[in-house]
């Protein structure tokens, strides 16, 4: 079964050599979304753990929005923080989003994120999730 990759209109440029996601068979492998504002997609980061954690998870809907999916669809999620001493915050927003049954999740403070970014956040979606 061979890998198809994913690079959808309406999600932020790659700030690399990747593709935003990559499918195969069931399963969405979405990279690591920053919060780039789409309205200024080479300007800096902007506000706090909250809305950066929001942004994050906006440009995520945007791909698996271009898969039909959404995400009820998702089944684990890594969120990369630069300050775990920001996890409440980062978390309050995560929950507004995912509903339960939540997915697997693991959450890793790193020493720094593309563009100052505070949150980065991939997720594995499942086409037959829901």
């Amino acid at each position: 079964m061979p890998k198809q990759a994913i690079s959808p209109e309406g999600a932020p440029p790659a700030l690399g050599p990747y593709s935003h996601a990559v499918r195969i068979g069931d399963l969405l492998f979405c990279s690591g979304q920053v919060p780039i504002d789409l309205a200024h997609p080479i300007g800096p980061v902007v506000g706090d753990i909250r809305a950066q954690t929001r942004r994050s998870l906006e440009n995520v809907k945007v791909v698996l929005a271009s898969q039909g999916l959404d995400f009820r669809h998702v089944v684990k999620s890594t969120v990369f923080m630069t300050d775990l001493g920001q996890f409440q915050g980062m978390n309050e927003v995560y929950s507004e989003l995912f509903t339960p049954p939540y997915p697997a999740r693991s959450t890793v403070q790193v020493s720094a994120l593309p563009r100052a970014s505070a949150v980065e956040i991939e997720v594995v979606a499942s086409f037959s999730a829901v």
